[in-house]
């Protein structure tokens, strides 16, 4: 049977908003990054999330960004890479002490937004990155764009790369996702959802221009506000499960 990590970036308000749908859509998933407050979060929000990833026994990593709620973390921003290290330290440091206090282990980070797409693809910063979580705790697994240069990155410095791929977003590359700012780079009806799903389990993806390129998938993630986010967490989850495909998160 094939085992695939289902995994949602959580703990997420955007300007205006008062709810998400993280609760709903926690008993689908097995894994969840939480954004430790410098795109979006609050230390209220981060506790909260922290107990439902908990009682859904849903593993728990750290979403960290660039210091940049007013763009919600996603555009690419020029820092020196000290400020941005020490920044990512706190971010992932306040997390893990939360989470560790309720007698969780932090399993995981995720870089959110702008900082993961530059990760994929700028090999500096990618090293300065992963040296960086390797001395916050070297058991942690580093989830990140499949076929992004932090694949060599966590190979040379022994630390656990986990391949991700996209249910809800189109791709340029297959190391690139398609951006935001384009017609059709979000994907939220579920036929499409799915069959992007599908691909990913025969090591395929289709990329916006149709072209079909090989890919790893270890982990899919499905964003909290994409459209229909909780219809579409039960139905790639339904779906997944009449696969034969079991549910799991990453060991």
């Amino acid at each position: 049977m094939k085992t695939i990590d289902l995994n949602c970036d959580m703990g997420e308000l955007k300007p205006g908003q008062i709810k998400n749908f993280d609760s709903e859509i926690m008993p689908y998933i097995s894994s969840c990054n939480i954004a430790c407050g410098f795109h979006s979060g609050s230390p209220q929000l981060i506790e909260d999330t922290i107990k439902s990833a908990m009682s859904n026994q849903v593993k728990i990593g750290a979403h960290p960004s660039y210091n940049d709620r007013e763009n919600f973390g996603r555009i690419s921003i020029e820092v020196e890479p000290s400020i941005l290290m020490a920044e990512l330290r706190y971010q992932i440091c306040a997390l893990k002490g939360m989470v560790e206090s309720y007698g969780a282990t932090l399993h995981h980070v995720k870089p959110h937004g702008a900082l993961y797409n530059d990760l994929a693809k700028k090999e500096v910063l990618a090293n300065h990155f992963v040296r960086l979580v390797k001395t916050i705790d070297p058991r942690m697994k580093i989830f990140a764009l499949a076929h992004s240069v932090l694949i060599e990155a966590c190979k040379k410095h022994g630390m656990q790369f986990v391949n991700e791929g996209f249910a809800d977003r189109k791709y340029e590359q297959v190391n690139e996702l398609r951006s935001r700012q384009v017609d059709g780079a979000v994907i939220h009806e579920k036929e499409e959802v799915l069959d992007q799903i599908n691909s990913f389990l025969t090591g395929k993806v289709s990329l916006h221009n149709l072209e079909i390129h090989d890919i790893n998938v270890e982990s899919i993630c499905l964003h909290s506000d994409t459209q229909g986010a909780v219809e579409l967490s039960q139905t790639i989850y339904q779906f997944l499960k009449e696969q034969d495909v079991e549910i799991a998160a990453i060991v």
